[in-house]
C-alpha cells in the first residue's frame, strides 16, 4: 500500500489547505501571545496588529477553493476589531482560530474522499 494518491485538482486543494493549516497555526500562536499580555496588563497592540494583518493573507490564500472559510476567516478577523473589551476581543479570537480549524479539518477530510484515486475504481 502506497497510501493516499489523489488527482490533479486533489493535489492542488491539498497544497492550498496544508498551506492554509501552516498559516492557521502561525496565527493561533498570536492569539495565545496576545492573550498572555492581556491576561498580565500589558500591551498587546504589538500581537493583534499582526493578527490583523495575518487573517485577511490566510482568507486570499482560500478565496478560489474554499470560498465559506474564506468567509468565516474574514468574519473573525471583523470580530477582533470591534469596540469590545479586551478579554472579548480574546474570546472571540480562540472562537474564530477553532471553527477555522475545524473548517479546515473538514475540508482535508473532503479533499480526501472526493479525490482519491483508488485502482478498483480506475479499472471500472
Amino acid at each position: 500500500m502506497a497510501g493516499l494518491r489523489l488527482d490533479g485538482a486533489g493535489q492542488a486543494k491539498m497544497k492550498t489547505l496544508d498551506d492554509a493549516v501552516n498559516a492557521l497555526l502561525r496565527v493561533n500562536g498570536l492569539v495565545e501571545q496576545y492573550a498572555l499580555q492581556i491576561k498580565n496588563n500589558q500591551p498587546g497592540s504589538t500581537f493583534l496588529s499582526n493578527i490583523k494583518r495575518q487573517l485577511p493573507a490566510l482568507s486570499e490564500m482560500l478565496k478560489a477553493q474554499f470560498g465559506m472559510i474564506s468567509d468565516q476567516i474574514m468574519a473573525t478577523s471583523l470580530s477582533s476589531s470591534r469596540g469590545a473589551s479586551e478579554q472579548m476581543r480574546v474570546r472571540a479570537l480562540r472562537e474564530g482560530v477553532a471553527q477555522i480549524k475545524t473548517a479546515l479539518e473538514i475540508a482535508i477530510a473532503m479533499v480526501k474522499d472526493k479525490h482519491s484515486l483508488d485502482d478498483e475504481k480506475e479499472r471500472k
